[in-house]
Order: structure tokens, then C-alpha cells, then sequence
């Protein structure tokens, strides 16, 4: 894949604002500036970055209660989305659905879900519904490594298999299913491998390099468009934080998630090194591009905390279509 210097710097940008937005987020969280649960996407940027490079409007995703960062790769607004945390009225779902739930049709977003794995079935509604309307569009789901032992998951992958769905089934392996490593889940030595039980490809990729995801998202994306069914991509990275805010991730080997956060394999600094190392671009750039989403996200925290909070008698409204 010949890529240019503003499609390298476009997947870095995405990175840094989502990297920034979650960090702001859990900031705001352990201040006691937020309530609910925070599911941090922090260390798995390079993943909702690459996929969604590669998508425009007219497709569409389905998202996971680790959701921030599809959505600000698909082109949310992190202003509307900052202001959902803070149970805002102008926020996506005018503070009704917190962090786990948002979404923007008309950018193809079609919601967050907080169950484990449900998404991955409503991605195949999704592209059954594109397909019968003629569109030249795809639908993908984004799911953890634990959803992948959910009956949802082989139920899915074998419809869309027989039926030749235009979906893209996107398995972010962050190393745990809540607290449980694969390893101990199945016996698969990569969760890529079940794809072939229901005659569709798939693939394993470094997760923590955008541009393996991307050629990866691609080639997944031509062949669903060109009416040759569905596709497996297995993104292997890691969780830099717990499950959840509030979670100590006592799991973790200390020397792993040591190993994680280094600079080597880190998916923004291991990015920006090969950025510099290769002249794709100079350090001015990259804090130009860091900086800007330091302003950004200054920007949505202000915008949230000027926001009205829902008006009682809107209580009801939008609850039901």
C-alpha cells in the first residue's frame, strides 16, 4: 500500500486525539468530575485508527463499551461526546446514554454497546440492510478477544458467511477478557484461526501498528464491497490501563505492562519514532498536530461544563423509537 505523508500524519493525528480524549476522560473520572464507568481505550488507538481510515460516511460501525475511539476515528465530535460523559444536554444522546452507548447515524455510527459481543450481530443487520439497499458500503464490528467465545460471535460469523455479507468483523485482542488472558479461554493459538471454520479469511496484525491495520482494513473492505463476503482481522495489543477506572489490573504481570508502555511498543510513541526515523515528518509537526489536541480537548471540557444540564420534563423523550 503507497501511502502519502497526509495519510501517515492523518492516522497519527487520530491517534494523539484519542490518546489525549481518553486521558482527559480518566483525568475527569479519578477527580470525581464524571460519574458511571469509564472504559479506557488507551494502548488500542492504532487499531480504531487504521480500520476507519479506510471507511467513509456511508459505512458504518458497531461499537463496544470500549468505544471512544472508534468514535472519534469515524468523525464524532468529541465536544457532543464529551458532553454525554458529563450527562449533558448537548450531548449524543442528551446525557441518557453515558460512555457506553453513543452513536451518530449520519455518520455512521450506529451505538456503542455495553454487552459483551452484541454488537458483532447487529453489524450483520447493518450490512444486510446496506446490501439490500444498494449501497456501496460496509459494516464492521469492533469487539474484544473475550467476545470471540460468545455464542453471538460464531452465530454471526457463520450468517455472514452463508449469506456473503459485506461486514468486517474487527477483534481487538487486548490481552484479557476482563481479567482473563485468551490463553486461558480457548486454545486457539490465534483467535484468527476460527475464521477458517466458516470459510472466510482472516488475519492476524499487530494492532499497535496503523499501518499494518490499515492495509489489513483495506484489503477486508474490497473484498466485502466486491461482494466476496465477510472478513476476520485479529489486532493484537494491550490494555494500558484496567477494565475499567477503578480497576487496580492486580492480573497483570508488572514486567509485562512494563514491556507495553515502553517506547517500543507503545502505538503513538513507536509511531512517531518511525515518522521521524523515515522523514515522514519533523518533531514541529508532530507537537503541532499533540498540541492542537491539547487544545481541543481543553475546548470539549469547556464546552461540556457550559452546557445546560437535561431539562426533567425531557426525562422520557428519545427513551423509545
Amino acid at each position: 500500500m503507497g501511502l502519502k505523508q497526509s495519510d501517515y500524519l492523518l492516522l497519527y493525528e487520530t491517534m494523539v486525539r484519542i490518546r489525549e480524549f481518553e486521558e482527559t476522560a480518566r483525568s475527569l473520572m479519578l477527580e470525581g468530575r464524571l460519574a458511571g464507568f469509564l472504559h479506557l481505550y488507551s494502548g488500542e488507538e492504532a487499531i480504531a485508527s487504521g480500520v476507519c481510515s479506510e471507511l467513509s460516511d456511508e459505512d458504518c460501525i458497531c461499537s463496544t463499551h470500549r468505544g471512544h475511539g472508534h468514535i472519534i476515528a469515524k468523525g464524532g465530535s468529541v465536544n457532543r461526546m464529551m458532553a454525554e460523559l458529563y450527562g449533558k444536554d448537548t450531548g449524543y444522546s442528551q446525557g441518557k446514554s453515558g460512555s457506553m452507548h453513543i452513536a451518530d447515524i449520519d455518520i455512521g455510527i450506529i451505538g456503542a454497546n455495553g454487552i459483551v459481543g452484541a454488537c458483532i450481530p447487529i453489524a450483520n443487520g447493518v450490512a444486510f440492510a446496506l446490501r439490500y439497499k444498494k449501497k456501496d458500503a460496509v459494516a464492521v464490528a469492533f469487539f474484544g478477544d473475550g467476545a470471540t467465545n460468545r455464542g453471538t460471535f460464531h452465530e454471526a460469523l457463520n450468517l455472514a458467511s452463508a449469506w456473503r455479507l459485506p461486514v468486517v468483523f474487527v477483534c481487538e485482542n487486548n490481552g484479557f477478557g476482563m481479567s482473563t488472558p485468551p490463553s486461558r479461554a480457548t486454545n486457539n493459538r490465534r483467535l484468527s484461526e476460527r475464521a477458517a471454520a466458516y470459510n472466510i479469511p482472516g488475519v492476524t496484525v499487530d494492532g499497535n501498528d496503523p499501518v499494518a491495520v490499515k492495509e489489513a482494513a483495506a484489503a477486508a473492505v474490497r473484498l466485502a464491497k466486491i461482494g466476496k463476503g465477510p472478513s476476520l482481522i485479529e489486532c493484537v495489543t494491550w490494555r494500558h490501563h484496567g477494565h475499567y477506572i477503578g480497576d487496580p489490573a492486580v492480573y497483570k504481570d508488572p514486567e509485562e505492562q512494563k514491556k507495553w508502555l515502553s517506547a517500543d511498543h507503545d502505538p503513538i510513541t513507536r509511531f512517531e519514532n518511525r515518522l521521524l526515523y523515515e522523514n515522514i515528518a519533523h518533531e514541529a509537526e508532530l507537537e503541532r498536530i499533540r498540541e492542537a489536541a491539547r487544545r481541543e480537548l481543553h475546548a470539549a471540557v469547556a464546552f461540556a461544563e457550559e452546557s445546560p444540564a437535561p431539562a426533567p420534563e425531557t426525562l422520557l423523550e428519545n427513551v423509545y423509537a
